[in-house]
């Protein structure tokens, strides 16, 4: 306990941040989504480019995946998304100065889509505000389908130890996203406004 009083503040909250996400919070969510037995098979050409758009019950906004630096991460993303599988979901934890959180199809951040992908770390991209990661449980090669979207200044402590696969980051639309991560929270940063995924619509060029 000693130690913890020479920990910087916004390393504190990052801390207590990073707790949260991993407890899970929120109940809304469906759980009736379908599930898989294994990952998929890598079915994106990484001599393309892929996005994704995001449209919600508060706007719209793009994401410019980076299949080049994560492809087994934008490859399960895409295959999600293609198969509807974030329609109807929500952005279920909050944090404004940190991040916003969703792809759970429980609602409660323990949800997922029946496997787990290994982790992608062998990347110079940096966290900062936009930048979107895959979710995982606190365990080595435990994502599935929970991602979240940087969007403060906490999210930059997050490089003193790569813990989440970065695969992409906002291109167009920040100001929807920074709009979500004003949502009014209660106490366990569950949004007290439900803020809902309609669609995620991936292009390739």
């Amino acid at each position: 306990m000693g130690k913890l009083k020479k920990l910087s503040w916004s390393t504190i909250i990052m801390i207590a941040a990073v707790a949260v996400l991993l407890s899970g919070c929120g109940s809304s969510g469906d759980s009736s989504k379908q599930k898989w037995d294994k990952m998929p098979e890598m079915s994106i050409d990484l001599n393309k480019q892929y996005s994704a758009k995001f449209a919600t019950n508060k706007g719209d906004f793009t994401i410019k995946l980076y299949a080049a630096e994560s492809p087994v991460t934008v490859n399960n993303f895409v295959f999600l998304a293609r198969n509807g599988y974030y329609d109807g979901l929500t952005f279920n934890s909050i944090i404004e100065s940190f991040m916003i959180q969703g792809g759970d199809p429980k609602g409660n951040g323990t949800g997922n889509p029946g496997y787990s992908i290994p982790d992608e770390f062998d990347t110079s991209i940096k966290f900062e505000p936009g930048v979107v990661a895959m979710m995982n449980s606190g365990k080595p090669n435990s994502g599935g389908s929970q991602f979240f979207i940087c969007t403060g200044p906490d999210s930059v402590n997050l490089n003193q130890t790569p813990t989440y696969s970065i695969f992409g980051k906002v291109d167009t639309g920040m100001d929807t996203v920074l709009a979500i991560a004003k949502t009014p929270v209660n106490e366990k940063h569950v949004p007290k406004d439900k803020v809902i995924i309609d669609s995620v619509t991936i292009f390739e060029t």
